[in-house]
């Protein structure tokens, strides 16, 4: 193997790893977590782990919903067709949340639906189109 690619093909790609000045080095973006998660009134409050806050009204935080039941799915040719989400009292009442990985939290609804996962990056876009923290 060595005689076909030579010494010098080998050497640079079992040799070290790029140097984080290296054109072709992965950036490491810090992960912006959530440090606490709570529900006040009618709002999601969330502390980040960059000190920021935001509080997201839970009226919007439904209607933003990212699963493919209130969003629509791409078909294979990419066309998105997206439902009308029927929406009652009871939809703009969370229950409680879960954790997701390190990267979502999955809220439920008093009305059942619970199948939104909200990255945190969405969530703290959210916040920001809410005007109150971000």
């Amino acid at each position: 193997m060595s005689r076909i690619l030579g010494k010098a093909f080998l050497a640079n790609f079992f040799g070290k790893s790029p140097s984080a000045n290296h054109p072709t080095a992965i950036k490491m973006i810090p992960t912006i977590q959530p440090v606490s998660i709570q529900k006040i009134g009618n709002e999601l409050a969330v502390a980040w782990s960059d000190g920021k806050e935001s509080y997201l009204p839970l009226e919007n935080l439904r209607r933003k919903c990212p699963c493919a039941a209130c969003c629509g799915e791409p078909d294979v040719t990419g066309y998105v067709e997206k439902p009308a989400p029927v929406y009652s009292a009871k939809s703009f009442d969370l229950t409680s949340w879960q954790v997701i990985g390190g990267y979502a939290i999955e809220p439920t609804w008093a009305d059942g639906h619970h199948s939104g996962l909200y990255s945190y990056p969405l969530l703290r876009s959210l916040g920001e189109e809410s005007g109150v923290g971000g």
